[in-house]
């Protein structure tokens, strides 16, 4: 039996049971509705049997304990191929007419067509009950739990990938009988042949996923809500080999859903935007938040025109206009990322153009940055990588020479001016400091957004975007700059190596901190030797200076940089855990974690030398790339 977890408490709970199931990828067909505060749509889930599982008849009864008593690449030019399907109807064929279902329409549907109404007291209670009452039912069935928190689900049911016309060829191996049992087996080898295709027909998989995602559904499940989690079963079911592999969830968030934020830019325009809350993305969809669940994802995201929707995506997306007044937005990723990492910014940003390219053209040729670090790279590019599959840039010879990826800059309209004039030079000479320092950009391009005022931090990394406070632009290049660099270092230490536990944020923020000194030394090219040491010293000072009261004035709990200890990175057989003090309200305004990470990262540079120091990050970051670690 799981350890029964008390949502009030300092600790956030990791729910999902990932030793059972394992998501591969997530698609996402959204509709923003600024009127009612509310995103809505579903989420297409495609998973594999996880490393735990055991087909016996107690794996089933552990794996459904309730957690809680309450219980082809698409192509740019094509983004809006990925149409909301009607909930009363489950025909293969859909037509872009679909996306005229207003949300109104799909709610009252979804209400007389669903088993589960979109009262959640009602779905809640009786499937709970259906769902773990192994007692009073003689029940073994699997139950598999995700993250979810301040959700509304109107429906989940499984997916019927068979129906996909072309997918014959992943099912040569299987033999169908006709049998429904055979067909469920069937469904499931089509996905586990989907997600494990090679690297190198990443295009073809992409292509294969959406339109797995718009197959009809073929029989809904039953599910419940509880405070952290959605828990999903298919009645007769035991084993998690036999559980829907695809499973569509229908869902809308909450207006004061804590995943995001619905607020005014710096113009007075409306946006909503994912702030980098305590409990992550869960308030956005029903996910896995654990990080050992690496995952791929694309999106689909419908709004008003005249709206710019920004996200963590490897293609800059455009707006395709479906109908008038509505656009569509589609981004996807590649490389396999924790669901925290996702991030959404709809609002009415303005690009920021580039007026003069002399600068920017003048620092990607500098052969001062980027020769060393590319000619080191190819030496050790030679091994292979140690991550999963996936389209590596480390393994690619134009990316490695990359010192400056492609990037673009939003902002509100009122900010335009001060974006050109300080962030827009400065970014390649970041970029391309960085890349001297460590070497090939883990991610392939950079979006940077001012986010409205309210953002209660300097600046936030996630893969492919940054977002930046306004506060940094007033401050000069010196203050703009640093903030930069400290999240540009994001890319290497806290996306493309991330903590296999979340109470190691020191390996994240400590790395950072240390890491944008040395890249803002080296992107301030008029810099003397003496005069970029004398910088890093007055830091340092007052970093010392900060931790010291820090010490002083916070409990000693909140300062440990592996509160866990020596159970740092375990967890329970179902895969759940908890983040110490996850929740904890003054740990938001803390930074031991940075300045702890950073004087001890300091302390080693300075005992081995600077050089051979960086030398040796950069080999970690080739060695490790793409993978969880620990302080160890």
């Amino acid at each position: 039996m799981e350890t029964q977890l008390d949502p009030m408490k300092d600790d956030l709970p990791l729910m999902a049971n990932t030793s059972y199931m394992l998501v591969k990828h997530y698609v996402l067909d959204l509709d923003v509705d600024f009127k009612s505060k509310v995103i809505e749509g579903s989420i297409v889930l495609f998973f594999e049997t996880g490393s735990q599982y055991m087909k016996t008849g107690t794996a089933g009864e552990e794996c459904c304990q309730s957690q809680f008593g309450e219980t082809c690449k698409m192509r740019a030019s094509e983004p809006c191929h990925i149409p909301m399907i009607n909930v009363s109807t489950c025909s293969s064929k859909m037509e872009y007419n679909d996306f005229a279902v207003s949300g109104k329409e799909k709610e009252a549907t979804s209400d007389e067509n669903s088993n589960h109404s979109n009262n959640e007291q009602a779905s809640g209670t009786s499937s709970s009950k259906d769902c773990c009452d192994i007692e009073n039912h003689g029940s073994k069935d699997f139950v598999l739990i995700l993250d979810c928190c301040d959700l509304s689900v109107l429906k989940v049911e499984e997916v019927d990938v068979a129906a996909v016309s072309g997918i014959e060829k992943f099912t040569r191996s299987a033999k169908l009988t006709g049998v429904s049992k055979e067909l469920e087996n069937l469904r499931n080898r089509i996905v586990h042949e989907l997600v494990t295709l090679p690297a190198d027909r990443w295009k073809e998989q992409l292509y294969y996923f959406t339109h797995c995602s718009q197959a009809p559904g073929c029989g809904e499940l039953l599910f419940s809500t509880g405070t952290w989690s959605l828990e999903i079963r298919k009645s007769g079911i035991q084993t998690p080999a036999d559980f829907p592999h695809a499973i569509r969830i229908w869902y809308k968030t909450k207006p004061e859903g804590r995943s995001v934020t619905w607020t005014t830019d710096q113009s007075g325009r409306p946006c909503v935007y994912t702030m980098g809350s305590p409990i992550n993305n869960r308030a956005l969809f029903p996910c896995q938040e654990p990080p050992i669940a690496l995952s791929t994802w694309q999106a689909s995201v419908r709004t008003a025109a005249g709206f710019v929707v920004l996200m963590s995506g490897e293609n800059s997306a455009e707006p395709v206009q479906l109908q008038e007044g509505i656009s569509s937005w589609y981004y996807y990723v590649s490389m396999p990322m924790p669901a925290s990492t996702f991030t959404i910014a709809v609002g009415c940003w303005q690009e920021v153009k580039q007026q003069s390219f002399k600068q920017t053209t003048a620092i990607d040729t500098n052969t001062e940055f980027s020769l060393p670090s590319s000619q080191t790279d190819f030496r050790w590019h030679e091994e292979i990588c140690g991550h999963v599959e996936y389209p590596c840039r480390f393994q690619n010879p134009a990316a490695r020479l990359q010192a400056v990826i492609p990037y673009r800059v939003f902002a509100p309209w009122c900010l335009m001016e001060s974006c050109e004039e300080c962030l827009l030079q400065l970014i390649p000479r970041c970029l391309s400091a960085a890349y001297a320092t460590l070497g090939t950009h883990p991610f392939s391009r950079l979006d940077v957004l001012i986010v409205p005022s309210n953002f209660s931090s300097l600046g936030m990394a996630s893969p492919h975007i940054i977002f930046l406070s306004q506060s940094v632009l007033p401050g000069g290049s010196h203050l703009c700059g640093t903030r930069l660099c400290h999240e540009i270092a994001h890319a290497w230490f806290g996306l493309a190596i991330g903590a296999r536990d979340w109470t190691e944020e020191w390996i994240s923020e400590g790395f950072a901190t240390f890491l944008e000194d040395i890249f803002w030394a080296r992107a301030q090219q008029q810099l003397s030797h003496d005069e970029m040491k004398g910088q890093q010293e007055l830091k340092a000072l007052l970093r010392w200076r900060r931790l010291r009261d820090e010490v002083q004035n916070s409990e000693e709990e909140l300062q440990v940089l592996r509160p866990k200890k020596e159970s740092t990175g375990q967890l329970s057989e179902s895969g759940a855990s908890v983040v110490k003090y996850g929740l904890k309200a003054e740990k938001i305004f803390m930074q031991v974690h940075y300045l702890k990470g950073y004087f001890l990262l300091r302390s080693l540079a300075r005992t081995i030398g600077e050089a051979p120091y960086l030398a040796c990050l950069r080999k970690f970051v080739v060695k490790f790339h793409g993978q969880l670690v620990l302080s160890q």
